[in-house]
């Protein structure tokens, strides 16, 4: 933000959200409504193109946002190699802005000058004038502006909002305050309004010109190479007429240089051309060496079709939020952003459907370790459909190996992709390759150990719900609460023998068998300890203040007693050293992660070369000291963190 804002920083609709869209709606409706009254050759072209250019610009803004993100993610290429912060992701939220802005200004001036009412679809001699006014008046103004958008005073209460985005995305390009932005349109519409007062205006050039100066301002602010040599090569004088993305990355580091709008003309003409420029240039287009290779792969899945907009790769302000609670059974929010959400995300997620491998989500850095997370392409009901489990399996087995071919230290498997029925909570991977050189990590003993301080103080019994299906979780919770002493009273009869047989002998005294629900233990026991499943009905037998503590990677269900606690599921809270996080994992806030998913970097920060799988076990303790010990924080919804 800046420091001192100055007249006109705030957008006019700024206080409106979304809804900013309905200034829109009149302009569009009368546009509509005159083109189609009107006879085929009195027909306003260029407004009734207005509407579907806003669109498809939103669109092609959003197809950058992924690309950029994608590749950011491999890392080799990046310019800048530093974090990327929620607050530049609230920063820069308000892309649309200017996009809004240029439909509404295209709407006032076509109504208030008749002759842009008639414009044709296409006028060969207006390409001509907007490249000959673009590269004179607009970019040798622009480059003088924007050296007095340098000067401390302008600087101060405008300029310096862009500035404070140092790793520049796409989408930077176009956040400035109201005021500059409107100063940008005035130059931009040069060429615009010398089209329409020589007739030489088209609707083909006029918003041709607009998707130039967007693929241009979005390829500048990209914090990746992608400029080939071979356009230089072939037209050494092209080195003066186009940037590239590390020339402007210069300008974002170095501040006094490197000025110029898309034409790196001017800068070379009045000596502000840095002169790193081009070994920046080759030095990232030939990328780090080493910089793919990740030390930690967490393997996580889509949740539902909606989800996939979550990812960091997907709509950056959805990514930067919690997504509303889903649990393994049923649906998260049915309201009516998340129903447009899902209706967004169905094609797409059809589309993503036919892939059968892993895609990477987004790349962190923790001190020197190297963490990635990959994103099976399949939802959580095709985890549970028995139709669907061999399918799903094939994929994330090819993740497995994908993984131990990139060199990873560990594997996290996250959400159902430990499942029982899938690979026996990972150990499947680890029988039919005995030498695999990447070790799996379940999660599970951090996670019990995120459980045991959610419990509160003094609690010396809790309800175990659960079923006995390969719940591997319940039993080491159950375990480290009978050394511990504490009373642990089991509904189920399966879950109760599965869990007993996991026990030592000296603690089967502290684990009790409640043959029925409405027994009293059951009724007055302050801590319940639930699965991935907990109904209505179930929560309404708990007492008032009771403490519903989730050991499941999903949230058990909803909510239905204001009168009891109700916990996170296990998480911890990130290391302040940990980079590059930007998107919130699932339904947890934000530098939350879940301890699955933490279980891997401790373990590779350890560096300890054992598996965690199927029946193998970290000490639960042990587990929980090294991840404070790294700078990992217990999280609670409810609890002190």
């Amino acid at each position: 933000m800046v420091s001192k804002p100055g007249p006109l920083s705030r957008w006019p609709w700024q206080d409106l959200g979304n809804y900013k869209y309905a200034l829109v709606a009149p302009w569009a409706v009368r546009s509509t409504y005159r083109f189609v009254r009107s006879g085929s050759g009195e027909r306003d072209l260029l407004a009734f193109a207005v509407l579907p250019v806003l669109l498809l610009r939103l669109l092609y803004s959003q197809l950058w946002i992924t690309v950029s993100r994608h590749q950011t993610a491999r890392s080799r290429h990046r310019i800048v190699n530093k974090s990327l912060d929620f607050e530049q992701v609230d920063r820069e939220r308000n892309w649309d802005d200017q996009i809004l802005l240029t439909a509404l200004l295209f709407y006032a001036v076509n109504a208030a000058v008749p002759v842009a009412q008639s414009v044709p679809w296409w006028d060969s001699r207006g390409l001509l004038v907007a490249a000959l006014l673009h590269a004179g008046p607009v970019e040798f103004l622009y480059y003088w502006l924007h050296r007095a958008l340098h000067h401390h005073y302008l600087y101060a209460r405008y300029h310096s909002h862009h500035h404070a985005s140092i790793v520049t995305e796409p989408i930077t390009s176009v956040i400035h305050p109201f005021a500059e932005e409107l100063v940008y349109f005035t130059l931009f519409a040069i060429p615009l309004l010398t089209m329409v007062g020589t007739g030489t205006a088209s609707v083909a050039v006029a918003n041709g010109y607009l998707a130039y100066i967007d693929f241009m301002n979005y390829l500048g602010h990209c914090n990746f190479e992608l400029v080939p040599r071979l356009l230089f090569d072939v037209f050494p004088p092209l080195k003066y007429l186009m940037y590239t993305p590390s020339f402007h990355s210069l300008h974002h580091t170095q501040f006094r240089s490197n000025y110029s709008l898309f034409m790196p003309l001017y800068d070379h003409l009045y000596g502000t051309a840095d002169k790193s420029s081009d070994d920046l240039y080759e030095r990232a287009l030939q990328g780090r060496a080493g910089e793919d290779a990740p030390d930690v792969v967490h393997l996580t899945h889509l949740t539902t079709p909606a989800s996939l907009l979550r990812l960091r790769l997907g709509f950056a302000s959805l990514a930067a939020a919690p997504a509303p609670p889903a649990s393994r059974y049923g649906a998260g929010s049915s309201s009516s952003s998340s129903l447009l959400a899902a209706a967004v995300a169905c094609p797409l997620a059809a589309l993503l459907g036919r892939t059968r491998t892993a895609f990477r989500s987004e790349a962190n850095r923790l001190h020197k370790l190297k963490l990635e997370t990959w994103v099976v392409p399949r939802y959580t009901s095709q985890y549970l459909s028995k139709q669907g489990l061999y399918a799903v399996g094939r994929v994330v087995e090819k993740a497995v190996a994908d993984a131990e071919a990139s060199g990873a230290r560990v594997l996290t498997l996250g959400l159902l992709n430990q499942a029982n029925e899938l690979n026996k909570n990972g150990e499947l991977y680890v029988i039919r390759k005995p030498s695999m050189r990447t070790k799996i990590v379940d999660g599970t003993s951090l996670a019990a150990a995120a459980v045991l301080h959610m419990i509160p103080e003094g609690t010396d019994e809790v309800l175990l719900l659960g079923d006995a299906g390969g719940n591997k979780m319940a039993g080491v919770l159950a375990s480290a609460l009978c050394e511990r002493e504490i009373q642990v009273h089991v509904v189920d009869k399966d879950l109760y023998e599965s869990v007993k047989q996991q026990l030592r002998p000296e603690t089967h005294e502290h684990l009790l068998h409640l043959a029925e629900w409405w027994s009293h233990s059951a009724k007055t026991t302050k801590v319940w300890l639930v699965g991935d499943r907990l109904t209505g009905e179930e929560q309404r037998r708990a007492q008032g203040g009771a403490h519903f503590v989730p050991y499941s990677q999903f949230p058990p269900g909803a909510v239905v007693r204001a009168d009891c606690v109700y916990h996170s599921t296990p998480a911890l809270v990130v290391p302040d050293a940990f980079e590059d996080l930007h998107a919130c994992e699932n339904w947890l806030p934000r530098r939350v992660m879940s301890a699955w998913r933490a279980a891997g970097i401790v373990h590779a920060l350890e560096g300890w070369d054992a598996h965690e799988c199927g029946a193998r076990v970290t000490s639960v303790d042990k587990a929980w000291r090294a991840a404070l010990a790294h700078g990992f924080r217990p999280y609670d919804r409810y609890g002190a963190n």
